[in-house]
């Protein structure tokens, strides 16, 4: 019995040490775990940019050279005919009856182009020149008692029959400029007029030209002319054509162009044509083939050329008060400031008449 007993409770402490040992072990894993969560997290390395230092600007360095400076002035242009003139009637208010002849159209001299209808007028004639007829038999009479009659009742007789065959010949006139026709042979490069339309006195309706005397003609600034004479070389670019060589033939003249109108809107006065006159005229070394009036084009005249001249860039110049000079670079590297005299001068470059050599080496800004 009492080895039972005692067996018994052996086993009951071995169970209760058992369970003690369990515990410990899960309170010191229960301790571990709470400090790690209590410990601060480890720092993460930051990622610093790459700084890269600044690098020291090197000013351009050039070399003094010799080339061909030109001064050159442009303009644009047109091909244009030696003799164009524009079409219009002096009468006003009548119908066009007919036109007959389109842009592009040759035609010869003295050619109808375009017909008013001048019925009314026609009418007008007739009925006027039967009246005149009976003013040339009263006037025949006049004349027979011309010893009868007082000096004042023969003048006032004269008057009115002057003025009736006066009457008569203005209307004659009008009728006749109801037929407008060719003044020359040429092409016509524009007709505006439709039938049915109602013409004005001295509208444009359109240009003739002689287009088998076709030149370059160019209209450059008044400052630019004062630079050109007759008889400098120049460049003309035509559209889609390629580029020829010529020169000056012909300076525009001084003829006043504000004369007329200028719009053909009736104003009185014949329309103002674009004249020839008002363009300096370019004479090509070759005429290309197929040309056609109108088609544009650029001028370039060379106005001063020096050729071998020593050069170097407009930057590279410097200047303080009146003293004008460059930087040159030695052998060794080291530079030292040379005083030059400027000469022509380009949109770029410039020439140096005195101070340097070709060859050199020169700092720019």
């Amino acid at each position: 019995m009492s080895m039972k007993w005692w067996m018994e409770n052996l086993l009951n402490k071995k169970r209760g040490i058992t369970r003690a040992l369990v515990l410990i072990s899960l309170s010191i894993i229960l301790l571990m775990t709470a400090g790690c969560s209590l410990l601060p997290n480890e720092e993460q390395e930051e990622d610093l940019p790459v700084i890269t230092p600044p690098t020291v600007s090197k000013k351009p360095e050039y070399v003094v050279r010799t080339d061909t400076l030109e001064k050159t002035v442009s303009a644009v242009g047109k091909l244009m005919s030696q003799r164009e003139e524009p079409l219009y009637f002096t009468a006003d208010g009548l119908h066009i009856k007919n036109v007959l002849v389109k842009a592009g159209d040759k035609v010869k001299a003295g050619a109808v182009l375009v017909e008013l209808d001048v019925e009314a007028l026609e009418k007008d004639l007739r009925k006027a020149q039967l009246e005149f007829r009976q003013q040339e038999i009263t006037m025949k009479e006049t004349l027979r008692k011309r010893e009868e009659m007082d000096d004042f009742e023969f003048e006032k007789a004269s008057i009115v029959f002057e003025d009736q065959r006066q009457a008569l010949v203005d209307l004659e006139k009008k009728i006749a400029e109801g037929t407008l026709t060719a003044p020359f042979s040429g092409t016509i490069v524009s007709m505006s007029a439709e039938k049915g339309g109602i013409v004005k006195s001295y509208e444009s309706l359109g240009i003739i030209s002689d287009t088998s005397s076709l030149v370059v003609a160019a209209s450059f600034s008044k400052e630019d002319l004062e630079k050109l004479s007759v008889g400098m070389r120049a460049t003309v670019d035509i559209n889609s054509v390629g580029v020829f060589e010529g020169k000056v033939k012909v300076m525009p003249s001084n003829t006043d162009t504000s004369s007329g109108n200028g719009n053909g809107n009736g104003g009185g006065t014949p329309p103002k044509k674009d004249s020839i006159d008002q363009y300096l005229i370019v004479q090509l070394d070759k005429w290309p083939a197929d040309m056609e009036r109108g088609r544009q084009l650029g001028v370039k005249i060379v106005t001063e050329k020096k050729e071998n001249a020593v050069v170097i860039p407009i930057s590279v110049l410097r200047s303080i008060g009146s003293r004008t000079y460059v930087q040159v670079i030695e052998e060794d590297g080291s530079k030292r400031e040379v005083d030059v005299e400027v000469g022509m001068q380009t949109a770029t470059d410039l020439e140096i008449v005195k101070g340097l050599t070709p060859g050199q080496k020169v700092v720019g800004r």
